[in-house]
């Protein structure tokens, strides 16, 4: 019974972002106290995610690797270098240029693992591609912010791979181990993480609308069309380099998904950290825009559901 409510609970994870920041937006005040824990709940997320994943999520990398290095380097390339191209051409401010772009430059959203299964698409294929992303985020995600935003505000390089390698890498490293010493334990409440991992990031959501609240009553047009394009341009671009390498159909769901939902929540937190809270306007809408999009594509690829042993 318990399982079945966790369950339940995880799946309306998007119902539960969107209540969140209606209230945060109502209600900031409530909200605004537990900005100083923001990096706290994305490492708690992050155990929790590690603590649920097994060798066999891995066994995409290892059967077909090259479907993996092409899902990732589509992600790190589509999405950062999409952001900055957008920017430009609508001439973004500084700071909401930095948010967009870093949004771009996040690893694949662990949410889109849940999206995936609800598609139909290739779970294990998406476990593994958000799994890698999410390695080399460190990596990945500060080398592109130098790159991208380092001509228009100052970014340490440096700061923010140390910053991922503490948020990302070490509590995801943990939940692993936790799940290696106490493995009968963790399946016994396996459903218990990623609610928990969901709780956090409904907390991360809803902290950064607090800490936004007057920017965002100001919120133009202009970043919800920037936000929207950067969405949906990943969504088709990872569809169609599908297409183009001719994958089964429920991978290529699935490259659409991961290149188009960002892990906007740690987009949000590296923003406030680095820039201002400013900058965390269009990654905390990010998350809002990917949730209704995915939530159009689940709608409509469900009626046409593909089994991964139908492929």
């Amino acid at each position: 019974m318990i399982s079945k409510i966790l369950s339940f609970y995880t799946r309306l994870f998007g119902l539960w972002i969107v209540l969140a920041g209606v209230a945060a937006y109502l209600f900031p005040q409530m909200f605004e106290g537990l900005q100083k824990f923001n990096l706290y709940f994305f490492a708690l997320t992050m155990f929790g995610i590690g603590a649920v994943l097994s060798p066999q999520d891995f066994l995409p990398v290892m059967r077909q690797p090259w479907l993996v290095v092409l899902g990732t380097a589509a992600q790190y390339t589509i999405m950062p270098f999409g952001a900055y191209f957008i920017a430009r051409i609508f001439q973004l401010p500084d700071e909401l240029a930095a948010g967009l772009i870093l949004a771009g430059c996040a690893p694949g959203a662990m949410s889109s693992n849940v999206i995936c299964y609800i598609a139909g698409a290739d779970v294990g294929y998406s476990v593994a591609l958000t799994s890698v992303s999410t390695l080399l985020c460190p990596l990945m995600t500060a080398g592109l912010t130098k790159l991208l935003v380092g001509a228009r505000l100052d970014v340490s390089f440096w700061k923010m791979f140390f910053d991922l390698i503490l948020t990302v890498i070490v509590p995801l490293a943990a939940g692993f181990a936790f799940r290696h010493f106490f493995g009968r334990f963790t399946e016994k409440v396996k459903d218990v993480f990623p609610a928990v991992s969901v709780t956090f990031i409904i907390f991360i959501c809803a902290v950064v609308v607090a800490a936004n609240h007057d920017r965002l009553a100001e919120m133009t047009s202009l970043i919800l069309l920037t936000v929207v394009l950067l969405n949906v341009g990943g969504l088709i671009g990872g569809y169609a380099l599908g297409l183009l390498f001719r994958l089964g159909l429920a991978q290529r769901r699935t490259l659409s998904i991961e290149i188009g939902m960002q892990n906007a929540g740690l987009g949000s937190v590296l923003a406030i950290k680095n820039f201002g809270p400013r900058a965390a306007v269009p990654t905390a809408l990010f998350v809002y825009v990917c949730i209704f999009t995915a939530a159009i594509l689940c709608e409509f690829w469900k009626r046409n559901r593909v089994r991964i042993a139908d492929k």
